[in-house]
């Protein structure tokens, strides 16, 4: 009728195996964000409107071949971009809030702007550090 060695052993076993990927790789999750915030030059520019960055094939680009590397670091459960990409309209724009979302305050404001001519309404996102 001893079962408290039983459940001191699932407790020992989720404690040291069963660690979150925030735990185990905080050192790579850290380079991940780093690499995103270098390939967007936020130590230069903090605000970016949806449609330059449709237009900017080279962000999507790095960022999207992140992805086999996000899925090792990150627990993606709830990153359907990263578990599912293709089911995603943007997937670089989710990641990209996601995995900055601790370093960074993204806030999404309307803005129009003209070219060639013609105004343009598309969201701004504006990134300040937390």
């Amino acid at each position: 009728m001893e079962q408290k060695p039983i459940k001191d052993f699932i407790i020992l076993y989720y404690y040291t195996i069963m660690r979150l990927k925030s735990e185990l790789y905080e050192k790579e999750q850290n380079e991940m964000k780093d690499k995103i915030i270098k390939i967007l030059d936020l130590e230069n520019k903090n605000t970016f409107t949806l449609f330059e960055l449709d237009g900017n094939l080279e962000i999507q680009t790095k960022i999207t071949e992140l992805i086999p590397e996000l899925r090792k670091w990150f627990a993606f459960n709830n990153m359907k971009a990263v578990g599912e990409p293709d089911k995603r309209k943007r997937p670089w724009l989710s990641i990209i809030k996601n995995i900055l979302k601790n370093r960074y305050k993204i806030e999404k404001k309307e803005h129009q702007f003209k070219t060639n001519d013609k105004w343009r309404k598309s969201p701004m996102y504006v990134f300040t550090k937390v």
